[in-house]
């Protein structure tokens, strides 16, 4: 036992491909028997995965969830940044370009629109929670928007690091209940075409999210979603530093 233990620890990134895999094959197998395929097994997995960083983080009282036990280490790089954005950037390659164009000015306005409803429900809960100035405002509805704009933002503006925390949380909070949420909502919205996706991906914004939520509804539509959301970032990261601060400044008294 402590010889395999020492092979998969060594093989930590092996290890994590080998047990997602086990993980998706059991959570379509519940998704079948328990739903009827309605529920799609990337959505059970999903809560699974929530459920075992839970379970890691208050077994081994660290901070990265099941990762912080050794023998899962793997998932750490798995999960990380670097394989994360590789495959956010990889969807991009399934986009029909006539789909895109399809899209036209509502694909634009879902990005304006989402953008502005986060930021300003972000900033009137931190204004509800005691917070008065323009910096931590910003940021924290920045966060509202993706866990990637809050902290961009905040580093900017020169927020403290306990108020980009918190935007990193919200985000996060966000990003969850997209994942999670998507294929329920999916029939409710009509969810099921390249051109409701990219409207879609532009009003929720958080690229993991929106990816994880349609892989969970249709993985066809993935790109088209990812596409737009991750349009979204990168205008959020422009725009929360810059004109959203200063319109928060000027709203605030002197």
């Amino acid at each position: 036992m402590e010889l395999m233990e020492e092979v998969l620890v060594d093989n930590g990134l092996l290890f994590a491909f080998a047990l997602i895999g086990l993980l998706m094959w059991f959570s379509n197998r519940i998704s079948q028997r328990l739903s009827g395929g309605r529920i799609h097994g990337s959505a059970v997995a999903i809560a699974l995965g929530l459920a075992l960083a839970y379970f890691g983080g208050r077994v081994s009282g660290g901070t990265k969830g099941l990762s912080d036990i050794p023998l899962f280490g793997g998932l750490a790089l798995m999960g990380g940044a670097m394989l994360r954005d590789f495959a956010i950037v990889s969807t991009a390659y399934g986009v029909e370009f006539s789909e895109m164009r399809r899209a036209g000015l509502v694909g634009v306005l879902s990005l304006i629109l989402g953008l502005v409803l986060s930021f300003v429900a972000g900033g009137l809960v931190a204004l509800a929670f005691g917070y008065s100035d323009a910096v931590s405002i910003t940021t924290l509805g920045a966060g509202a928007a993706t866990y990637i704009v809050g902290p961009v933002t905040g580093t900017a503006l020169g927020a403290s690091s306990e108020v980009m925390a918190l935007s990193v949380a919200a985000g996060l909070v966000k990003s969850v209940l997209v994942m999670i949420g998507t294929p329920f909502v999916a029939p409710l919205i009509g969810l099921d075409n390249p051109k409701a996706a990219m409207a879609y991906g532009g009003l929720m914004g958080t690229t993991s999210g929106v990816s994880g939520g349609l892989a969970a509804t249709d993985k066809r539509l993935v790109p088209y979603g990812a596409m737009t959301a991750t349009f979204y970032t990168g205008l959020g990261c422009l725009l929360g530093p810059s004109l959203f601060f200063l319109f928060v400044r000027g709203l605030l008294p002197a």
